[in-house]
């Protein structure tokens, strides 16, 4: 079978691999149809991601097909459609037992630490695959990617009163958005890229666009939008340091800062700035098994609606020769789904 391998930042080869064995008892062999792209591939293909290791078949973002189950499997069937959740943990570190499985002292997730399914077969833990009887699999694609904002919402707890900040509007940030307005709280977002700021406008209504300029521009902006508070939530989607950085001072007091963004550089600020308001400053890392049935339900009935979100797309034939392309400033990319097999276009 053939897989694609990013070899060092910067290259990726097409390789051609021996199929996959039979499943083991909890386990279940899956043929991949659609394969979404996201910041951590481009941040690994870059060099920029601190957790990517070298080389690694890519694909953590997937669509997939049951083709065969393990003797213990019974949850799923041959035919099924499901999407994976790609962090394999181990089940028995302290955050394991804690039911944190997102934060896993040993995990694994596809794609960045170990091998994912940017390939025509791949072997996985069925417990980490989730059904849907009516999803395409290009939507099953993205559920990855709503889980992460699905659980960073989780983790800032927005309430409806609430002027909710979200500074990035790649796909974790709108996938913040997409969940924080579901709670009912007034989003506001801010962005470099006037198409992204036009998208979530269109998209989700938010109440306040900004485009950046200044970090003196931004206060001026939060403190008029805000009368004068401040926002009590700010997520920061990012990774970039000086914006994660900055954020501290558009957060209200006792307000709270979650940065769902990555960076490998060190972040600075003063401890003043966080201890005399006494803001909350938490991360959000990856999401949680429940959080993949809920979003899959949310596409099904209509109330996340994925179309608008892919932008680009590709074959698995001629995605090398795209992928570059989607990097370039000025593409209007949100984002980009792959097409493994042929099955994709017609399902």
């Amino acid at each position: 079978m053939q897989a694609i391998r990013l070899e060092k930042p910067g290259h990726f080869e097409l390789l051609d691999l021996d199929l996959p064995a039979a499943p083991g008892p909890r386990e279940v062999l899956l043929k991949t149809h659609a394969v979404g792209i996201c910041g951590t591939d481009i941040a690994g293909y870059l060099g920029k991601f601190p957790f990517f290791t070298y080389p690694k078949i890519i694909g953590h973002e997937l669509g997939v097909e049951v083709l065969a189950v393990g003797s213990d499997v019974k949850h799923l069937v041959p035919g099924d459609r499901c999407s994976v959740e790609p962090y394999i943990n181990c089940g028995h570190c302290y955050a394991c037992r804690r039911g944190a499985t997102n934060c896993c002292q040993t995990n694994l997730t596809l794609g960045v630490m170990t091998d994912g399914g940017f390939c025509e077969q791949f072997i996985l833990r069925a417990d980490k695959v989730h059904r849907s009887r009516d999803l395409r699999y290009e939507q099953l694609a993205l559920v990855e990617t709503l889980a992460i904002g699905c659980h960073a919402s989780d983790r800032g707890g927005p309430r409806p009163e609430d002027k909710v900040l979200v500074i990035g509007a790649g796909p974790i940030g709108l996938a913040v958005i997409e969940f924080v307005r579901l709670t009912g709280a007034e989003v506001g977002v801010i962005d470099l890229s006037p198409s992204r700021l036009d998208f979530c406008r269109q998209t989700y209504q938010v109440s306040r666009t900004i485009l950046y300029e200044s970090d003196e521009q931004v206060r001026e902006e939060i403190e008029q939008w805000t009368h004068g508070d401040r926002c009590p939530l700010v997520f920061d989607a990012t990774g970039n340091r000086q914006s994660m950085s900055a954020a501290f001072h558009l957060v209200s007091q006792t307000g709270t800062l979650v940065y769902v963004g990555i960076t490998s550089e060190e972040i600075s600020f003063p401890q003043a700035i966080l201890h005399k308001p006494e803001i909350t400053l938490k991360s959000s890392r990856n999401a949680l098994s429940r959080d993949f049935p809920r979003i899959i339900r949310l596409i099904e009935n209509g109330t996340v609606n994925t179309d608008p979100w892919i932008t680009h797309r590709s074959t698995f034939e001629r995605f090398i020769e795209d992928f570059p392309q989607w990097l370039r400033p000025g593409t209007g990319i949100i984002k980009g789904v792959v097409q493994v097999s042929s099955v994709t276009s017609s399902s």
